[in-house]
């Protein structure tokens, strides 16, 4: 759904960017708003009122979410898918800099290399397009910075999302009024499909949410990781095959780099789950060798 999502923000046209994003974040909170109603999950409300700290940083991510949410719409409906997918190939390389920089974690030397072949590729990409690829580092650093926090916050993935889009709500809301009062607002006013497709954007952003967190609990997290992938995948494919956007040899290049430190980074923390089961069932067998009953020794007859 999320590597999908491209050809669905086109269909909103003429409504501009920032309207969509308002439109976003509105239907959003009606979504999810709905969905916690209907499974009665309400208790985390009052803890989470209680905790300034926990309402800072739920405020933080609201505000990183919506300079990533507005970019990546406005990237799509201005002819850069390619760039936007881009940002999201390079979000693990960016969250692995940012557990280095800000939660002082120590990388593994395979993870240093992938880092600094994400590196090359950056400078890659700005030197073949003659300006750093913008979209793509906002997309992929405010993305990083939003997952550090929801860490923090530590709420589940509906109540995450509730919670933020409740931050968002009042200016968002304010916003479509302020358009309305200028007669520029494009809800309404081009057929009931365009404001269904509107009001649909709580539901573009909400399920796929919802399936993620669903899949968290129930699938091991270094195929969890490996899926993430699909998502940029379909996105660039989308971009070079769909809307036939440009893509220079130093494109290429660059994207080539991007996905080399990918593979080495697949293939590190794939080699270490292994080498960490291995170690628990040589633990595990060890403590069953220690505590099973000794033989009893018998005589020969």
């Amino acid at each position: 759904m999320w590597g999908l999502v491209p050809l669905f923000w086109p269909l909103l046209k003429p409504a501009g960017a920032v309207e969509i994003l308002a439109h976003r974040m509105v239907w959003s909170l009606a979504f999810v708003g709905i969905a916690l109603l209907a499974l009665r999950r309400w208790s985390w409300i009052p803890e989470l009122v209680r905790s300034p700290r926990k309402l800072g940083l739920i405020t933080v991510a609201a505000a990183v979410i919506t300079v990533n949410w507005g970019l990546y719409i406005w990237s799509v409906n201005t002819g850069h898918v390619v760039e936007a997918s881009l940002g999201y190939f390079i979000n693990p390389l960016v969250t692995i800099a940012l557990g280095v920089l800000v939660l002082k974690e120590r990388l593994r030397p395979v993870q240093w290399a992938a880092v600094g072949v994400g590196f090359s590729a950056v400078v890659v990409l700005a030197a073949g397009a003659g300006r750093p690829p913008w979209i793509s580092l906002t997309l992929a650093f405010s993305f990083a910075v939003y997952g550090l926090v929801k860490k923090k916050v530590n709420l589940g993935g509906l109540e995450s999302l509730a919670a933020e889009t409740a931050v968002q709500f009042l200016p968002a809301l304010g916003y479509l009024v302020w358009l309305g009062t200028r007669g520029t607002l494009a809800f309404g006013s081009h057929g009931a499909g365009h404001t269904a497709l509107l009001a649909a954007t709580g539901i573009v952003t909400a399920v796929p949410l919802v399936c993620f967190g669903a899949a968290a609990i129930r699938v091991p997290l270094s195929t969890l990781g490996l899926l993430q992938y699909l998502a940029p995948t379909f996105q660039f494919l989308l971009g070079v095959v769909y809307f036939h956007e440009e893509m220079p040899p130093e494109r290429w290049a660059g994207f080539s780099l991007v996905w080399l430190a990918l593979t080495l980074l697949t293939w590190d923390a794939l080699r270490t789950a292994r080498k960490s089961r291995a170690a628990v069932e040589a633990a595990a067998a060890a403590s069953r060798a220690e505590t099973a009953p000794a033989a009893p020794v018998t005589s020969a007859p």
